[in-house]
């Protein structure tokens, strides 16, 4: 079993999750301007991605530009990584490889704690990514247990590069009802970087 076989049933039901449904988790968060570089990469590469329409063109040319804008923002002091094997415990199933991993610690090399955001690219099929992700969140819990990091939050996401569905866990699973589209890319990037800020 791994991260992949999960199905968001499964995953509440092996780790006695409450799943909730709030209609906007990031009501009052206000919008971080992108800079000239996303805006630019996302102007030439969105079209491409969209016309290719693969889960590897959108995670290349729209969600990778938007993560790495995220380490940009925070000038280049967090972990970034790219379908890293996140291998946690294989007695639970949280095993293989997430397509995204962002840390607070500046650690290129090796993924370590805190572990704040997972992201998984999905081709056009955000439900089919929830469990997947909620087990990958599940397993950075863990990680960060380890390090004395209990009441740490993790924020998970699942993204097809233009549709992203943006969701916080403890033991709670919170699904955003709200779905936030790249044309948005300003307070995507807001929640992308609220985990980060709410260490400082």
């Amino acid at each position: 079993m791994a991260y992949s076989d999960f199905s968001l049933s499964r995953v509440r039901e092996m780790f006695g999750l409450v799943l909730e449904e709030p209609k906007s988790l990031f009501l009052d968060i206000l919008p971080t301007p992108a800079s000239d570089y996303l805006l630019t990469a996302l102007d030439e590469n969105l079209a491409l991605a969209t016309a290719i329409n693969t889960e590897k063109a959108r995670s290349e040319l729209v969600i990778a530009p938007v993560l790495l804008e995220v380490r940009r923002q925070l000038n280049y002091e967090i972990g970034f990584f790219s379908g890293t094997e996140f291998n946690i415990d294989p007695t639970q199933g949280l095993t293989g490889n997430c397509d995204y991993i962002l840390s607070a610690i500046k650690d290129s090399y090796e993924v370590r704690s805190p572990v704040l955001m997972l992201v998984e690219a999905k081709n056009e099929n955000i439900k089919a990514g929830l469990g997947q992700c909620a087990a990958e969140m599940i397993a950075a819990q863990l990680v960060n247990t380890k390090a004395d990091l209990v009441n740490r939050s993790v924020y998970g996401c699942v993204t097809t590069g233009t549709d992203w569905k943006l969701r916080l866990c403890d033991r709670r699973l919170a699904i955003d009802q709200r779905d936030y589209f790249i044309n948005e890319v300003s307070s995507i990037l807001s929640i992308l970087l609220l985990p980060f800020q709410q260490l400082q």
